[in-house]
């Protein structure tokens, strides 16, 4: 098949989408169409990038020409191919104003294609799911020439939106039923063509192979796959919890430590993994002490011989780390935790630039807590607000009662998983 009849196939597919069936999401205003600068939405395969483009596309109403790089029928097309493919979008579309360049870093030199086609004035939209490359990349050839915007799969909020569950009424049934929403997300998670799948273990083992294999072993020629897939499988099992590299290559009988903290790194570029480092005031330990959580509770459930999906309280605190993170401001704010060794943990540290704005605990049930639990969540918090000087105190609970726990002189806000999730705290 020729790149004109592919061009074509692939541009009747994206007119013919329906978005009235789409789920809106809040990223859909962040994409400025009328801007001169490269709009880039990058994020793990499959959550949506692709979908949210179209539909700010299409409800725009503007003239644009669409390209998918993923197209296995698109495989072999190299940069010295590319005005070849802007003349056959010209012969399909006529004039267009704005071109939309889907998994664009599959092509190399990329860059200087979007650099030229910018000072000719055509408006571009990205999508990427590797943040290194796209970044890295971005900030060589497009110095201040470009939008990013990064989308992870659905929230909370969305997969209630998409299921129909009741966001906002007070009767027993309505919280009963979000609560059964949470109970659903926790394991399954908010990839959204899995909604619409009942073979979710088949879905996470594609989803997952596709990741490993091409956005990181093909990208960047990974020499020991096996060891790469071995790490994959060990961090997603310890989830949550402080990892080394160290400790890693020892688990792993790796001789090179070098090698572990670089597949580390591909995972959490594939947006497989996101890594949240050690709150100290010593930048050393800041960088050398991390946790990991996974991007979707999907990969926690699925992948290979999971050892720890019983666990709802680690689940739960995956899932606070990825909203955290999807609702924060990437230039001036940043997300870590607080550890001292058996002393004391803080699940989460908000800050604003250098400032500590909130301490975070999420705990699964917190009913009838026990001593132990108590000093460790009560406890934990008001010991990390000695150390931060931090007034803004929250523990996120699955199970109890929204309420305020004062101890002294200060105050902890108490708030449901589902009322925090859905921005109600």
């Amino acid at each position: 098949m020729n790149l004109l009849q592919i061009l074509i196939d692939q541009q009747e597919e994206i007119k013919n989408t329906d978005t009235r069936l789409l789920c809106p999401r809040k990223e859909e205003s962040k994409i400025e169409l009328k801007s001169k600068l490269a709009q880039v939405v990058i994020g793990v395969r499959r959550s949506g990038k692709s979908t949210l483009c179209q539909k700010v596309l299409l409800e725009s109403g503007v003239d644009f020409a669409y390209v998918n790089f993923d197209d296995e029928r698109l495989a072999d097309l190299h940069a010295d191919s590319l005005d070849e493919m802007l003349q056959c979008l010209y012969r399909i579309n006529g004039d267009f104003s704005h071109l939309f360049l889907d998994e664009i870093q599959n092509i190399d030199k990329w860059p200087l294609f979007v650099n030229r086609l910018l000072r000719q004035g055509i408006k571009i939209i990205l999508t990427g799911s590797n943040a290194n490359l796209l970044s890295g990349e971005l900030s060589t050839h497009l110095t201040g020439r470009y939008h990013q915007i990064e989308l992870f799969p659905f929230s909370f909020m969305e997969y209630c939106s998409y299921t129909k569950t009741d966001l906002t009424g007070q009767s027993t049934k309505s919280q009963a039923l979000r609560q059964r929403a949470l109970d659903r997300y926790l394991l399954q998670g908010g990839f959204p063509e899995l909604l619409e799948t009942t073979s979710h273990n088949d879905y996470a083992s594609s989803l997952l192979n596709a990741i490993v294999n091409k956005d990181i072993c093909r990208r960047y020629n990974v020499r020991y796959k096996d060891v790469l897939w071995e790490m994959t499988n060990l961090v997603l099992d310890q989830f949550s919890q402080e990892i080394s590299s160290t400790k890693i290559a020892q688990q792993l009988g790796v001789k090179s430590v070098h090698t572990t903290e670089n597949y580390l790194t591909y995972l959490a570029n594939a947006y497989l993994l996101m890594p949240i480092h050690r709150f100290s005031y010593k930048s050393m330990e800041r960088r050398t002490s991390r946790k990991f959580y996974a991007v979707d509770m999907l990969f926690i459930t699925h992948h290979e011989t999971p050892l720890q999906t019983e666990n709802l309280g680690w689940r739960l605190e995956n899932i606070v780390a990825i909203e955290l993170s999807r609702r924060m401001n990437r230039e001036s704010d940043n997300l870590y935790y607080i550890r001292k060794s058996s002393t004391f943990e803080v699940d989460f540290v908000v800050t604003h630039y250098s400032h500590v704005k909130e301490l975070i605990q999420v705990t699964y049930s917190f009913n009838n807590p026990t001593t132990k639990q108590y000093n460790r969540e009560v406890g934990g918090l008001l010991k990390g607000a000695d150390i931060t000087h931090c007034d803004k105190l929250t523990l996120i609970v699955m199970e109890g009662e929204t309420k305020t726990i004062t101890v002294g002189d200060k105050t902890i806000q108490q708030v449901l998983a589902t009322d925090w999730l859905l921005g109600k705290e």
